[in-house]
């Protein structure tokens, strides 16, 4: 694992855990059962499209924003993971409060590796509401590589 020494593996492991359990608990919130989120993650992409559409965002505060927020990042995350091999890594970043954040890892169709922040994807989206997951994934997914631009094969 490249990245800062000063974050432990254990962490690292704790907070893709987390995130995975978030990701779990958005499909048993909206009635996606745990096996079928499990063999693949975009089992849930209808009926999170669906949520995320009827939210009532221009009466959002700052807390739903940033749960909304977390709730995307865990699930473009696992998507990623699951789907694509990612993983998760510390990345050193003097911008960052702790000097490091935590991004995601994989490697792409040009046998490279490629590193997208999840946090940073959905951010984008916010700012090119309405909100679309399938969007969100595309672009993550093109981040790292995993896939190229339509008319580019």
């Amino acid at each position: 694992m490249q990245g800062s020494s000063q974050e432990p593996r254990s962490e690292l492991q704790h907070w893709s855990e987390g995130g995975h359990s978030n990701a779990l608990a958005i499909a048993d919130m909206l009635g996606v059962p745990r096996d079928a989120y499990s063999s693949d993650p975009l089992n849930l992409i209808a009926t999170l499209q669906n949520y995320v559409s009827r939210l009532p965002l221009t009466d959002f505060e700052q807390s739903d924003w940033a749960t909304l927020h977390s709730d995307l990042t865990s699930y473009l995350a696992d998507v990623l993971v699951h789907r694509h091999g990612a993983t998760w890594v510390v990345a050193d970043d003097a911008a960052a409060p702790r000097g490091y954040r935590y991004v995601i890892e994989a490697t792409g169709l040009d046998q490279s590796l490629h590193r997208v922040d999840p946090a940073d994807v959905v951010m984008v989206e916010f700012r090119n509401l309405p909100i679309e997951v399938t969007r969100m994934i595309a672009n993550a997914e093109l981040s790292l590589g995993v896939t190229r631009p339509i008319g580019n094969a």
